[in-house]
């Protein structure tokens, strides 16, 4: 099943990209829904063919496996990573940043997740959690 959802955010798309880089932004605009601690020595920043490993919990207190995210795109045009852990085994996520003026851009998710039976329970939060996750992304961007 797919979660596809788009926002306009109110920043550049190089503002943006350099925040999209920090763990701290991705621990930000999941909580409360989800948290993401990292295990072992996770990557601050991620690049093109890295790994990292973080200790997944559900609203922060629900224990939900170690979610592992492998980098296959990083650029200012758009991110693709394959991701996923023992209850989700495919959580393939897409992000697409196109410009629409100087201080614009239009922003997309876009999840692909496979998990068995559990497939339309988890699309549902994922819904939720990627409409919370831009909510979050333009309150941080109008903060700065």
């Amino acid at each position: 099943m797919i979660v596809r959802k788009s926002s306009v955010f109110p920043a550049a798309r190089e503002t943006v990209f350099e925040k999209l880089q920090k763990l701290e932004t991705l621990q930000y605009i999941a909580r409360p829904y989800a948290t993401f601690e990292p295990v072992g020595a996770a990557k601050l920043v991620w690049e093109v063919g890295s790994t990292s490993a973080y200790r997944f919990r559900l609203f922060g207190v629900i224990p939900f496996g170690t979610h592992k995210i492998y980098i296959v795109r990083f650029d200012p045009e758009g991110v693709s990573s394959r991701e996923g852990n023992e209850h989700v085994p495919v959580w393939n996520h897409d992000i697409t940043m196109v410009p629409l003026d100087g201080s614009h851009m239009k922003y997309t998710d876009r999840v692909e997740i496979r998990a068995g039976w559990k497939t339309p329970f988890i699309w549902l939060w994922a819904n939720a959690f990627y409409a919370h996750r831009q909510r979050k992304w333009i309150h941080l961007l109008k903060e700065d």
